[in-house]
């Protein structure tokens, strides 16, 4: 298991136990976190899953793909660093302490 934070819009924090191999996304979801909708499943068909990551793991994130950086654009106040979908981010033991939060909303 690995600890990720969620935080939500209003600053409700959630630390959760997620299972390695499952995304950011699933964590979320099957903790029933609230402002990560998630409309398409994980397919990166949508941006209702887009975080804003902590500015100290920015760069120990996997790139964004060109799929990613595309949906973005669909994404509420997307920031250029820190806006990741969280459905493209597999848990591993390197996201120990991970923490994101969300937007005021999700498009």
């Amino acid at each position: 298991m690995v600890k990720i934070t969620y935080i939500e819009f209003g600053g409700q924090r959630h630390e959760i136990d997620v299972p390695k191999g499952l995304t950011v996304m699933e964590g979320a979801r099957d903790n029933n976190i609230p402002g990560i909708d998630a409309d398409c499943g994980g397919c990166c068909a949508c941006s209702t899953c887009h975080v804003y990551v902590d500015e100290s793991w920015v760069n120990r994130l996997p790139e964004k793909d060109v799929m990613e950086e595309d949906m973005l654009d669909f994404a509420f106040e997307p920031d250029p660093v820190r806006s990741r979908l969280t459905c493209q981010l597999t848990v591993t033991e390197e996201l120990e302490g991970l923490i994101v939060q969300m937007p005021e909303k999700q498009n």
